[in-house]
């Protein structure tokens, strides 16, 4: 198994070069903030371990809320981040993005504070810079773009070839037909039109550090526990002390924003998803938030890494990422249908998830005991959501077309050529899949 590395870099734009940078980055679009996958900056297309990647340019366009609760707002400057997710790990990944994009990275780059200008510092700069996630989610651990790309062929190929035979050969039997596909993928592959490349050893260090996480985090969680039930009582009280005095944030957001946000979206089956604000003020809101966003992290790498996240499976990647010295939260996401319908599977099956976490950022509908209300009020987070959320300038997915269930799907079509079903009724369920 191959697993997944995100990667993300963030830097300042340089006094003046904003107009530039814009300027760069909407050359590499085919279509309005859509990659041109052989755009002559980053030719994303040309790197076979990339699932998806962007660039965003983080403004802080909410930070006047953060007055309603008794705070200056934090001085911000405009940045660059450039973020994605690719198969094995982040270093050598970055190596080759150096390597097949060094000028056109290099022509991005020189528009940031921090970065020299030379491309033969790029790749050192790269590798000083990486901002890690305090919680990252990946919708299948170990799901190479390869093993995507080939197992899509592979239905395609089998879907044609159903429609040959269907007529010759009686639908009732399924073994006929099973054997059939089973000779023709054989066929196919003999003749190099279909290629199932067998997963790759899972590296040892990768296994041991993912071991380690497992065991060590719960362990650790019992050795505070004495600790966690003692404070508990205080807990709730400065929970419940803080909710009752958070400000109701009800701003409509503004019309050309959501306009600008709109024309990015549903372009494919599967869109971009930035939001960026600032953290409630205090250290208990910040403490909450970094334990709330390990277990979300824990959860993700060890619980809910096979086709979904509680009960959503839209979900591509996300990550959650703490910057400006903890005052800031960035969240990214790649996700299946529309931006209502996002928002709306949140709000129907997982809204207490939602305000566990989010309830820590300002604007965010008040809670009552962290998981009540949030959420569940359904326009002002609506309205919360839109307001903080910034547009990609640039936004690259390896597979378009296609979503989290239609790789799932192919996975499982493979998994029915490799390994021989033991009934018939498991037959025509491989079948029905086609």
């Amino acid at each position: 198994m191959t697993p997944q590395s995100p990667f993300l870099m963030i830097a300042p734009v340089r006094d003046g070069q904003m107009d530039t940078l814009r300027a760069l980055l909407m050359s590499m679009n085919k279509t309005v903030g859509h990659a041109d996958p052989e755009n002559s900056l980053v030719p994303f297309g040309r790197f076979d371990r990339l699932h998806v990647a962007r660039f965003v340019i983080l403004e802080a366009k909410t930070t006047e809320e953060i007055q309603a609760h008794g705070v200056a707002p934090y001085p911000w400057r405009p940045c660059l981040a450039f973020l994605g997710d690719c198969d094995g790990d982040r270093e050598s990944f970055l190596a080759e993005l150096a390597m097949h994009a060094g000028p056109g990275l290099t022509e991005i780059f020189s528009c940031c504070e921090g970065f020299s200008g030379q491309e033969n510092d790029l790749l050192p700069w790269m590798q000083a810079c990486p901002v890690r996630p305090q919680a990252n989610y990946i919708n299948w651990i170990g799901r190479t773009v390869t093993q995507v790309r080939e197992e899509a062929a592979l239905h395609r190929s089998l879907s044609l070839y159903l429609q040959e035979i269907i007529d010759n050969v009686d639908r009732k039997n399924t073994r006929a037909l099973r054997q059939k596909l089973l000779s023709h993928v054989e066929l196919e592959k003999h003749a190099g039109r279909l290629t199932l490349t067998p997963p790759a050893p899972t590296p040892a260090c990768w296994k041991i550090r993912n071991m380690l996480h497992k065991i060590g985090i719960p362990l650790i969680l019992l050795i505070l526990s004495p600790l966690f039930v003692a404070a508990a009582p205080f807990f709730v009280w400065r929970l419940r002390m803080l909710e009752r005095a958070d400000p109701d944030i009800v701003i409509r957001p503004d019309r050309q924003h959501v306009r600008e946000l709109s024309t990015l979206e549903d372009q494919d089956v599967s869109n971009q998803f930035n939001v960026f604000g600032d953290v409630k003020p205090g250290f208990f809101r910040l403490f909450t938030l970094r334990f709330l966003l390990l277990l979300v992290d824990y959860s993700a790498r060890h619980v809910y890494q096979r086709g979904y996240l509680t009960r959503i499976r839209t979900i591509h990647f996300a990550r959650w990422v703490l910057m400006d010295n903890n005052r800031r939260v960035f969240f990214a996401s790649n996700y299946d249908g529309s931006h209502e319908s996002y928002m709306d599977d949140f709000i129907n099956k997982v809204a207490w998830g939602l305000n566990l976490v989010f309830s820590n950022g300002v604007g965010y509908p008040p809670t009552r005991w962290l998981v009540k209300d949030g959420a569940t009020q359904e326009q002002k987070y609506k309205y919360t959501l839109r307001r903080h959320q910034l547009p990609s300038a640039v936004w690259y997915k390896a597979y378009p077309g296609m979503t989290a269930y239609d790789l799932s799907r192919n996975s499982r079509i493979r998994e029915g050529v490799e390994v021989r079903p033991s009934s018939d009724a498991e037959i025509r369920e491989w079948l029905s899949l086609i």
